[in-house]
């Protein structure tokens, strides 16, 4: 929590596509309204760099960006982090801490991840943000902040406002501006403009004298990745590929798009809600017994099972990937399954007792 400077024109947005163009026009109209800001974007898209330019292209440049990322945190110590505590507040506090909100005071508070603040906590955001005030933990005395609140989610907060997982209240406060990050798969035309970027970087930090260059079978790979990681991703693969090559021009053979992939990586167990399925067995080894909730006495394989429940079962597993694949905006996910909205959310409250219920549930 540091004071800082920082030159907006240095901040890693790079592109000239018209979606990336259109975005960062909005971010440069809504920088100088003094308002709250929603950042949208999948994971990788630079929310945190968008945060960062909108902060330094406002009023408030001269003073303090401070962040707190809500999914880093346990929901017990976001609120001494947000809000300070006061001697004695609870074991361990010997003294009084200043929390983040009064640290950005007359600057910016950025909070990543928005959508992982437990719903207690939301009500004292929304009060801080709606009058400027909040009490220390430990004290009834109020402090009054003038602090702008940037927000970032890859989640569907609307979505999880009407499945009551979101304060709507916080919601509509927080969302007088929204900006969407376009993902990198829409911003085909950006990818040789960062990737030089990232490459040039990369090959002046180990001390290689000679400009990097992609060979256009090594570039026409970089296009083609659909980037489920986008920036983040393409930075890596970049970084990755200038260090491998050992000289100035990168190969295909240089790129390197999962670095876990070897002959001799462990292959996972697959289980779903308890119930694990490993390899197909051999006709020699006969059929494998099955643990978990599904189990039954007497059943040793899932042709044992009611077929109703192993069609209910595959159908919790389809919703459960479409929704991880979709960063849970339940829109796309529908897309992902081949249905409309209305039939998706049908089979979402079907199964969502059960799906909650799972010790291996991640929503």
């Amino acid at each position: 929590m540091t004071l800082l400077r920082q030159d907006p024109a240095s901040i890693d947005l790079i592109g000239s596509s018209e979606a990336f163009l259109a975005f960062r026009d909005e971010l440069t109209r809504v920088a100088r309204v003094d308002r709250p800001v929603i950042i949208v974007g999948e994971r990788g898209t630079g929310k945190e760099l968008a945060a960062a330019r909108l902060h330094y292209l406002s009023p408030r440049w001269q003073a303090r960006l401070v962040t707190l990322n809500c999914a880093a945190l346990a929901p017990s110590l976001q609120e001494a982090e947000l809000f300070g505590h006061e001697p004695g507040a609870f074991t361990g506090a010997a003294s009084r801490r200043r929390g983040r909100f009064e640290v950005a005071d007359r600057g910016t508070l950025f909070l990543d991840e928005l959508a992982n603040m437990p719903m207690t906590l939301q009500e004292k955001i929304l009060r801080v943000v709606e009058y400027g005030v909040f009490e220390r933990l430990g004290s009834s005395e109020p402090t009054a902040v003038d602090v702008r609140v940037i927000a970032a989610t890859n989640m569907d907060l609307p979505s999880l406002a009407e499945a009551g997982r979101f304060k709507k209240d916080l919601l509509d406060r927080l969302s007088f501006e929204v900006l969407t990050l376009p993902p990198l798969r829409e911003r085909g035309e950006d990818i040789p403009l960062m990737t030089a970027h990232f490459a040039t970087r990369m090959s002046t930090e180990i001390g290689q004298n000679e400009l990097p260059e992609f060979t256009p079978n090594a570039m026409g790979m970089l296009m083609n990745h659909d980037w489920p990681g986008n920036v983040r991703e393409l930075k890596n693969v970049v970084e990755r590929a200038v260090v491998r090559s050992g000289g100035a021009r990168i190969r295909a053979e240089n790129l390197v798009f999962d670095p876990f992939e070897s002959p001799y990586r462990p292959q996972p167990a697959i289980e779903t809600d308890g119930v694990e399925i490993a390899e197909e067995p051999s006709p020699a080894e006969g059929p494998k017994e099955m643990s978990g909730p599904m189990s039954r006495a007497g059943s040793n394989t899932l042709l044992d099972i009611p077929l109703k429940d192993r069609l209910a079962e595959v159908e919790r597993s389809a919703l459960r990937d479409a929704l991880a694949r979709s960063q849970y905006n339940q829109r796309r996910a529908a897309e992902v399954l081949g249905l409309t909205y209305h039939q998706f959310r049908g089979l979402y409250r079907k199964h969502r007792p059960d799906m909650e219920a799972s010790p291996n549930n991640n929503e």
